[in-house]
């Protein structure tokens, strides 16, 4: 475990002990107390908070919500709204999850079934002051590997936001960062494994990072422990009743700690216009730039792309965000030799539907990107869709699945192409026990397929399919009142 893995967890430690050492226990019975005049207000009073996270989905909640303050032309996605809360709050849990894989990664070391436990602590908190909000979800704990080639080790895994809202100007402030023992595309197969925080109904959901800005990690051939993090900063100004400016700027890295994979960072800025047409539906403009590095190695790359976008919200129901438009790639191959300029296309498409019993969320992108840990930068498509719904009083159904399709950026006359495929697609069944825990049981199959072009014979291409079977309990204590 890294130096730097080991200060976030032990300043995450410090935040959970000085917290305690200031709260007392939330009882169902007790009554909301109104807010003094010389303290700030509490959460939910003045200031919309995250809408609550039942398993791995959005719940919808017909009560007291409020709108979502997105805006269109930036790196964040929408969300159906948020619900008012009585409290600000902070929630300590515990997790196991276990999951029995198919095959080792390392085919030729081990070819049976493998088994792999994890132990969990979690904590969820939301703090929410008169103008401003921080929300954090953080895991972090060991697993236990029957799989030689991967063996022990450490897991974390951390979403955090920051909210400031005064008057025309809205800034916000994300962090996603992971360190896991594989790749973090279908981790967990669609169970609350892949989920920072105590879950349930008491976890705050802090908006993602769009995955045209998050490190990838589609292709399978990169394995072993990596740490990804990206951080994001959007500060939006109204100009008008129906116009704002929208500026962002986030860093993203993906390193692995095994030798042989291919490290990088990429820095992107954008600058949008915002434009409300109606109460439910905006319109935007928006510049984008990227650069992806590769520590140790020559090869870098920029991306310029000019974008049109389009949303429409509905609190509680919808939340739709297109956009798309030409790109420019820039690349530098060798140091000697500044590569060249080629055109492409970068589109995002994001919907969040909800339903009373259930909602679905579907995800889809195509640029550039770092190339997770394989190739030094791609061009892929990646698609994500997921479905939650109520089976009964106390059951739930979901289903999950995702694609990813990867290439490499720049072609050398008269070299092989390779393309790499990833499929993942599953689905579960969960349950509450009691108010405070919850169990769930999933099945997830991911298949992976690489092929090059212009090359003939078994050895040009390979399929493997991996099985997944994992379970999971998961226990939060009552909620704690923050002053």
């Amino acid at each position: 475990m890294s130096m730097s893995a080991q200060k976030l967890s032990l300043a995450l430690a410090i935040l959970s002990t000085c917290l305690l050492a200031g709260a007392e226990p939330l009882h169902a019975q007790e009554q909301p107390q109104a807010p003094s005049e010389d303290r700030p207000k509490p959460a939910g009073s003045t200031f919309p908070t995250p809408i609550v996270n039942s398993g791995d989905q959005e719940t919808r909640q017909d009560n007291n919500l409020t709108p979502d303050l997105t805006p269109l032309a930036g790196v964040l996605n929408p969300t159906l709204g948020s619900p008012e809360l009585v409290h600000s709050y902070w929630v300590p849990g515990v997790q196991w999850s276990g999951s029995t894989q198919s095959s080792s990664y390392n085919q030729t070391a081990n070819s049976g079934w493998v088994m792999n436990n994890f132990i969990i602590g979690n904590l969820s908190l939301l703090k929410a002051w008169n103008t401003s909000q921080l929300a954090v979800n953080y895991s972090a704990g060991g697993f236990f590997s029957t799989d030689s080639t991967q063996g022990n080790g450490y897991y974390q895994q951390l979403a955090l936001s920051q909210t400031y809202h005064r008057n025309r100007w809205l800034v916000q402030l994300l962090d996603q960062f992971s360190y896991l023992p594989e790749s973090s595309f279908g981790f967990g197969g669609g169970s609350i494994l892949g989920i920072p925080g105590a879950g349930g109904s008491v976890g705050p959901v802090i908006p993602s990072i769009g995955n045209n800005y998050v490190p990838n990690q589609g292709i399978y051939t990169a394995v072993g422990p990596r740490y990804s993090n990206v951080s994001a900063v959007q500060v939006t100004y109204t100009t008008s009743p129906r116009g704002s400016i929208t500026l962002s700027g986030s860093y993203g890295l993906l390193n692995f700690v095994q030798s042989g994979n291919v490290d990088n960072n990429t820095t992107t800025g954008t600058f949008g216009y915002n434009y409300a047409l109606t109460r439910l539906d905006t319109i935007g403009a928006f510049y984008s730039y990227s650069a992806f590095h590769f520590p140790g190695q020559p090869e870098a790359y920029g991306d310029h792309s000019i974008n049109l976008a389009y949303g429409r919200k509905l609190t509680g129901r919808l939340a739709l965000q297109l956009y798309g438009g030409p790109s420019f790639n820039t690349s530098r191959v060798t140091i000697t030799n500044k590569g060249s300029v080629t055109n492409g296309v970068n589109t995002s498409a994001n919907l969040r539907y909800g339903v009373q019993n259930g909602g679905l969320s579907v995800g889809y992108t195509h640029g550039i990107s770092g190339g997770s840990g394989v190739l030094t930068g791609s061009s892929g498509d990646q698609l994500n869709f997921s479905a939650d719904h109520k089976l009964g009083r106390i059951w739930s159904g979901q289903l999950n699945l995702a694609f990813s399709h990867n290439t490499p950026i720049t072609n050398v006359p008269g070299a092989i192409s390779q393309s790499y495929n990833t499929w993942t697609v599953g689905g579960g069944v969960s349950r509450a026990v009691g108010r405070n825990a919850s169990f769930s049981i999933v099945y997830n199959a991911t298949i992976t397929d690489s092929g090059a072009s212009g090359c003939t014979g078994s050895a040009c291409s390979s399929s493997t399919t991996y099985n997944y079977v994992t379970s999971n309990f998961q226990w939060h204590t009552r909620p704690y009142i923050l002053p």
